[in-house]
Formats: C-alpha cells, structure tokens, sequence
C-alpha cells in the first residue's frame, strides 16, 4: 500500500520539474508497558495486573520477569508491538495499529463489559521473526493470523490479549478453548474478578481441545501452557517456556527493530521523511 501511495505522488511530479528534495530523519520512541515471564512465580492472569492501575516488578528486571509501568500503560497511543525475547534479545515481533488511536492500555482493558473487542484494524503492519525460532507452530501471537482482540470473555472465562486467527469461544459456550496471555478458566471476566483460583494461567498455546470434547483426554494431554505460572487446575500442565513477551507502545512508531535486537525499557527507531517542492511551489511529502 505504502509503495502504491509512494507512485501515485512520484506520478504526479513527473510532468513538474522538481527543483528541491529534502530528506529528514525523525526518531520515534516505543515505551516498554509490559512483560510477562511465565515462569517467574508471579502469574500475571487476566485478574491480576492489566486495570490494577500498579507498578509491577523493577526497572532492572523489566525484561526478564512480570513488568507493568503504570505511567506508560495510562499513555495515549495509536501502535502496540508484541515482541517474543530471548533475554531482551528479539526472537519475533508484530506490530499492529489500533482502530481507535489516543488511547492508552489502561482504558482499553477497562472495556470489559462486553468486552471481546478487536482493537486493530489490517492485520500486523510488520512481522518479523528470526530464522532460528523454536517452538513457533503453536505459539500463541505468532502461529495465527488477524488482529488483536482484547478482554475476550464467555461464561466464567477471560484472556486480555488474543488473536483473531485463533479459535475465539461464543459469548455462551463454556468450552475453555480460546488461548493467549492473561488468561483464567475461573473468573468473571466483565469485571476482572477472580473466582477460582484453580484456573488462572499467564501465557497458553494456541491448541483446539474443547473440555466436553469426548475425544480429549485431558489426563493424557493436559492443556498446554507455557513455564510454571498457573493455578493447580486437574486440566492444566506445565510445559516449556516460548521466551519473554514484551508489550511496546507508541503514538507514532509504526515499525519495530527485528530479530537480535537487544531491547530496553525505551527503543528508537528511525522514521525518513522525504520532502519535494516542484517548480510551481506544490510540497509533497511521503
């Protein structure tokens, strides 16, 4: 879309003799507004974290366990990274545009009720991923497609982040059998009230195992979840940890550095802006 835009302006200068180009570099900043670990001890679960409006963890540990900055996650903003780390080192990264840009994260996890929001709109702008990955087949941000939806409740079940591309359960089915971060099996999810303490889980893998599937057998094959951060639920099993998953925000960077970058609590990316003035005075800028 980008070039297309990018032709029609260099088109439409053809027939005017460009008598100036100016080309700029601008920064532009994302704001770390989360991380979760799923195996730091601390289970970051769709109750616990996302409207406490608290500052959870420490600047030094940012990236390495549970995070959440508070003043960052009141920031008006119109873009959200979803980043997968090796130890602050980039494995793989989306970055989406909000429907509804100015708002912070805080007032869209709020929305629970009704909640089951998408909040992008055209699937990720960038999506990079290093060539030496694991276990991406059933991660759950970056082995399905779509936008982002968030506070995606049915029954006594919530997740905060989830994509379209997975299974995304009715309003009134009570199948357990949508997967993302932030999640409880036992809950009420249009107030962010735990009921249950048994089923609050961090990260699970996309999967499509319904509970009243007679063909399920959860004894056997346990409900995969990332690390060790879940309730004590029969159905749930640990299983190995994906990484980090860091939550970026900006209000005007629509790219992200790709694999092996080393992350911080703030990273710049540079924007080119390219100015040109033809012979009658006209400005075009892409």
């Amino acid at each position: 879309m980008m070039f297309l835009v990018v032709f029609a302006l260099l088109s439409g200068l053809v027939g005017a003799r460009i008598i100036e180009r100016v080309e700029r570099v601008e920064i532009k900043t994302w704001h770390l507004g989360m991380n979760l670990n799923p195996e730091d001890g601390h289970i970051m679960d769709y109750t616990t974290g996302w409207i406490d409006d608290v500052f959870i963890g420490t600047y030094k540990e940012a990236l390495t366990k549970d995070y959440l900055n508070r003043l960052v996650w009141r920031r008006p903003v119109s873009y959200i990274a979803i980043v997968r780390h090796q130890a602050g080192e980039v494995d793989a990264v989306k970055v989406f545009r909000f429907k509804e840009s100015g708002r912070s994260l805080f007032s869209r996890f709020q929305a629970m009720d009704p909640g089951r929001e998408v909040v992008t709109e055209g699937g990720p702008l960038q999506e990079s991923v290093s060539k030496n990955a694991q276990n991406m087949a059933d991660d759950p941000i970056f082995s399905v497609g779509g936008d982002l939806a968030f506070n995606w409740g049915y029954t006594d079940n919530g997740h905060r982040i989830v994509l379209t591309g997975g299974n995304l359960s009715p309003t009134g089915v009570n199948d357990d059998n949508t997967h993302g971060l932030g999640n409880h099996f036992g809950c009420n999810p249009l107030t962010g009230k735990e009921l249950n303490p048994l089923w609050s889980h961090e990260i699970s893998n996309i999967q499509d195992c319904p509970i009243r599937d007679p063909s399920c057998d959860f004894h056997a094959n346990p409900i995969r979840l990332q690390g060790t951060d879940h309730g004590d639920g029969w159905r749930f099993g640990s299983g190995p940890v994906y990484g980090n998953y860091a939550i970026y925000v900006s209000q005007d960077a629509a790219t992200f550095p790709g694999p092996g970058y080393k992350l911080g609590l703030e990273v710049n990316v540079e924007q080119k802006l390219r100015t040109f003035v033809d012979e009658e005075g006209d400005i075009s800028m892409f």
